[in-house]
Parts: structure tokens; C-alpha cells; sequence
């Protein structure tokens, strides 16, 4: 099992001090969003270089921590055209120095139709689909140039909010430099939870293939929604999703997200029991 978290769940104050918290619970690999996690480092547009790429790409690599992801999540769509320009420039910018990190993946989600991320139907139309379609497609010629992948996470907040979403953008941007962040809580609502096991078959059977990261959550039902809640302490059919992952991706990095001290050791006792059933 190739299990791991994302970065800025992990309170630290400095590099040294996240790489060794990491190691210490015994993780093999790592979400890094710089701006995040180590913002004294990653101050502003402008400030990677090859130099700060490798010094930090080494402190994880002298650990045996995989940097997996570099984090990079922006609003593709921003209404605001100004901070639209912003984080594709961030994005590119990550793409030009991913592998001195040593690092071959750089993520974000897709967006929204507001400057917020929340929950709107004004996603789903086809406008703002096609907009995410047309900044993708930017971002993948791009990587093309680098030998990166741009990962792409789908969620209901966003215009990609499904396997149909996800397959459709995949379908219409013909590169495989374009991948795809599995995130199964993201694609389940309060309409649909019920139905995760076929949710998740259909996403592997559609889009196996190009999943190259999996993040690890979970949930309850809360008001009449989802609460996101610490591994292990929800109702996410774990079992169901290690069997596909066995079935089809041996050894993916497995990134527990969202999940915070003090229960961080408890989930991944949890991730580890499940899998090694």
C-alpha cells in the first residue's frame, strides 16, 4: 500500500519539521500545495526556481517520501478575468519546475461559476464546461512541453462534478497528459451516497485508466448533506473501492485528505487494515 497525505493537513513550521512529521507516521508519499504548507517558501508568482525546487524535492526524497502531487488548485473560472490570468500563470509556473521537485503530476480542481467554491447549478451548464474545456486544454499544452501531467479532480462544486463530466473533458481533450485525481467523496451527494458502489464501479470501468491518484476521505450525513468527517469514521465503502484499486491500481498513491491531528494515526491504522484485508 502506497499511502500518503496531503501536505497542509499536517501542521508545521518549517520543511524540516513537515518532513519529519510525515515520515514519522510511517507515510511513503506526499500532496504538496507550496503556497499552503510552506508559503515563507513559495511567497508569490515568481518565486520557484530550479533551486528551491530541488532543495525541496530532496528534503522529501532524503525521507523516502514520494512528492506525489504538487497542489495547485485555482478557479479556472473565475468571473473575476484578472484572477482567472493569476492562477493559470501559478499553474504554468508549477508545470516548468514539477520535476525538479521530482514530482510528474501538478493538480487542481475546476473551478466555479463563483469566485467562492460552493455548491451552484449554474456549474452544470454547458458554458462553464466548455470554459473549463478551453483553460484544460491551455494547461495541457503546456505540461506537453515539460513531460507533466495535469491532474484533474472532479467534484459537485464544479463544472467536472461526475464520471460523465470527467469522461466527456477526458474525451475532448485528446492528450495523456491529462489524468485524473479520483476523489469518491467528492462525486456523492445526499441524492446518491446510497449508490457509491455502482458510482465507483462505473468510474473505474470509464475511467481506470487514467486515474493516477486517489484521495482518501470520508463522511456522514449531516442537515440533510455531507459532513466531511476523519477517515474511518464515516461511511465511505472503503472496502469496495481497495477491491477495484487492487483490480486495476497496484501501488497508486493513496492521499488521505481533510483529515487532521489527533486522528491522523488513527485513519491511516484504519486505510492499512482495510486494504491488507
Amino acid at each position: 500500500m502506497n499511502l500518503g497525505i496531503r501536505a497542509h493537513d499536517i501542521e508545521a513550521n518549517s520543511l524540516e519539521e513537515l518532513v519529519t512529521k510525515i515520515a514519522d507516521k510511517g507515510l511513503s508519499c506526499a500532496q504538496l500545495a507550496l503556497s499552503k504548507s510552506l508559503p515563507f517558501l513559495y511567497p508569490e508568482l515568481g518565486s520557484l526556481s530550479p533551486g528551491l525546487a530541488r532543495h525541496a524535492g530532496r528534503a522529501f526524497s532524503a525521507r523516502g517520501i514520494q512528492l506525489a502531487v504538487l497542489g495547485c488548485y485555482f478557479n479556472m473560472i473565475h468571473p473575476d478575468l484578472t484572477e482567472r490570468k493569476k492562477g493559470l500563470a501559478r499553474f504554468k509556473e508549477h508545470i516548468r519546475f514539477a520535476r525538479d521537485f521530482g514530482c510528474s503530476i501538478v493538480g487542481t480542481e475546476t473551478g466555479n461559476v463563483n469566485a467562492e467554491i460552493v455548491y451552484t447549478k449554474e456549474n452544470f451548464k454547458e458554458k462553464p464546461f466548455m470554459e473549463v474545456v478551453e483553460t484544460v486544454s491551455e494547461l495541457v499544452k503546456e505540461a506537453e512541453k515539460f513531460g507533466v501531467i495535469v491532474g484533474v479532480e472532479a467534484g459537485v462544486n464544479h463544472p467536472v462534478y461526475s464520471v460523465q463530466t470527467l469522461k466527456r473533458l477526458l474525451d475532448m481533450i485528446d492528450s495523456h497528459n491529462l489524468q485524473i485525481i479520483f476523489d469518491p467523496v467528492n462525486l456523492l451527494t445526499i441524492d446518491n451516497y446510497l449508490q457509491q458502489d455502482e458510482i465507483f464501479e462505473e468510474a473505474f470501468a470509464l475511467l481506470g485508466d487514467r486515474i493516477v491518484i486517489f484521495h482518501a476521505k470520508d463522511f456522514i450525513i449531516e442537515g440533510n448533506s455531507l459532513k466531511q468527517v476523519p477517515v474511518g469514521q464515516g461511511l465511505l465503502h472503503y472496502d469496495k473501492l481497495f477491491n477495484l484499486l487492487k483490480l486495476k491500481k497496484l501501488y497508486i498513491n493513496i492521499l488521505i485528505e481533510g483529515t487532521k491531528e489527533p486522528f491522523i494515526d488513527e485513519s491511516i491504522l484504519y486505510l492499512r487494515r482495510i486494504y491488507e484485508k
